[in-house]
């Protein structure tokens, strides 16, 4: 068929029409832009009218919790949404259920919440979806978070983590492990050391529970050391994220075991890598956090305008496994703040 001047101007008026239905559904695709970055001007004007709050135990930063709002961020701008990410200045439940107070008493559109302790902020979250408001937990809770009424988890199962950490850790000829854990209470650390323990106790082997101070890194150094002249048969060493990976690391530096003494850690953070990379740290148990913070500012705009919902219970973004042969490409991917 052979195509008039007319038919192209149709043709042109129908493809915009189709550009502008698209853009206004799901939004223009984004460039790469710095989380510190706000958005453009074009951005602000076609903003959703949505706003959600987001309620962690963990600073933005921390490391860790860094890459979580980075997610947090990114979502925001690209759902085209307001969030606001709120942490208590410490581990403190009774000032993190008090947040979520505060944010279920603004009447978000939305709630995204970890929960480290269904006993002290269960309350708080069953008031927020008795308000009405859609609760999407992440990061820890995977276990209590249906029975709290909240539509989805988005994370990774602690105990099996903790298990598979073990498996590894016993295949690389561990006998005798701590468990080094930075936040003892914290119900979803407790569970990857029991994990951890059960793995290794299957294998023949055991392991001892180090709590340490999250906020005093040169005492949890100190804590590692005391524990490691006590018990010379220990060989190897779980820590439970990146603030107790590295005051191992530096406790196994200065007792010269750098290398002999076999470590592995949850979480990442440049050092963790680093570390990975040069030989001296087994694995690295990677949750995933980026997406912990940028999927559920998704999935409750989705569930906001469109009442879309996922039927997984719990989305799993974990765990997975960094090795040495690994290492160097996740390090650039870090440096962008996105693992």
């Amino acid at each position: 068929m052979k195509w008039t001047g007319k038919m192209y101007a149709l043709g042109l008026v129908a493809a915009m029409f189709i550009g502008m239905v698209v853009a206004a559904c799901f939004g223009a695709a984004p460039a790469p832009v710095s989380t510190a970055e706000a958005p453009a001007p074009a951005q602000q004007q076609d903003m959703r009218d949505i706003r959600i709050v987001v309620v962690s135990h963990g600073q933005a930063s921390d490391p860790f919790w860094s890459v979580v709002k980075n997610g947090v961020d990114q979502a925001a701008r690209d759902m085209r949404v307001q969030v606001e990410y709120q942490a208590p200045q410490t581990f403190d439940m009774v000032a993190m259920a008090q947040l979520i107070d505060a944010a279920v008493a603004s009447k978000p559109d939305g709630l995204v919440v970890s929960i480290p302790d269904p006993d002290a902020l269960g309350d708080s979250i069953r008031a927020a979806v008795e308000a009405g408001i859609p609760v999407i937990s992440m990061n820890s809770g995977s276990d209590v978070a249906k029975e709290l009424g909240v539509l989805n988890h988005v994370g990774q199962t602690e105990y099996e983590a903790g298990y598979g950490g073990g498996q590894r850790m016993a295949a690389a000829g561990a006998t005798h492990a701590l468990c080094v854990n930075q936040e003892v209470g914290n119900v979803a650390l407790d569970l990857r050391c029991q994990g951890f323990a059960d793995a290794m106790a299957e294998a023949g082997g055991t392991v001892e529970v180090l709590a340490v101070e999250l906020a005093d890194p040169v005492d949890a150094q100190q804590r590692i050391a005391a524990a490691l002249t006590a018990n010379p048969d220990v060989d190897s060493i779980l820590t439970l994220g990146p603030t107790g990976a590295a005051p191992a690391l530096a406790a196994l530096e200065e007792a010269g075991l750098l290398g002999q003494i076999k470590l592995a850690t949850f979480d990442l953070s440049p050092e963790v890598l680093e570390a990975i990379r040069d030989g001296n740290m087994l694995f690295a148990i990677d949750q995933q956090q980026y997406l912990q913070g940028y999927l559920p500012i998704v999935l409750l705009t989705l569930y906001k305008e469109n009442l879309n919902t996922v039927a997984n219970d719990v989305i799993m973004t974990g765990p997975g496994f960094v090795t040495q042969e690994t290492a160097a490409q996740v390090i650039e991917l870090s440096a962008a703040g996105t693992r």
